[in-house]
């Protein structure tokens, strides 16, 4: 199953048999209207896994390189990201964006229809102060669900923290 999709602008997306196969059978994208949108981490794991040829507004095939550079440069923390959802993913978790909630990502547990956690992946080198720490916490608790940290280190390993209100 190879997945034809476009870039442009900031957007992936696909409206072919594919890639309906793909989020259905794996929750792969989005589903609005007759198309699937990718995030930047989903199609980029889709590129590297061999299951998606991304082709810019001229139809042109985008190298790996090109789609990493061109991801990096739209979003600044794409790498971090992009290390976590792989790891997430590797480990038997369904991973979504989290923008509306204030958060990078969902957690879900395989076959969940409801979000166990809000993520914030984060580089070691980054300083979180007790504000964004506390802000972090208030999106989880406001949206029922618990946080999730994602550090990631220099070798690019990922360590994972996790928040839950408890009650005195």
């Amino acid at each position: 199953m190879n997945i034809k999709a476009t870039l442009i602008s900031e957007k992936v997306s696909s409206n072919s048999v594919e890639a309906r196969n793909l989020f259905a059978s794996q929750m792969f994208g989005e589903e609005v209207g007759e198309k699937i949108f990718y995030s930047l981490v989903e199609a980029f794991y889709l590129v590297e896994k061999g299951q998606m040829e991304l082709l810019d507004f001229r139809d042109k095939k985008l190298s790996s390189s090109e789609i990493s550079r061109r991801f990096e440069s739209i979003d600044k923390k794409f790498k971090v990201k992009y290390i976590v959802f792989k790891d997430l993913r590797k480990r038997g978790y369904i991973v979504k964006t989290a923008l509306k909630f204030g958060a990078e990502f969902r957690v879900y547990e395989k076959n969940s229809k409801h979000s166990k956690w809000i993520l914030f992946p984060v580089s070691e080198n980054n300083q979180m102060t007790w504000q964004d720490f506390s802000a972090k916490n208030r999106v989880a608790h406001s949206t029922k669900k618990n946080l999730l940290i994602a550090v990631v280190d220099e070798e690019c390993d990922v360590s994972y923290y996790e928040v839950k209100w408890t009650q005195p």
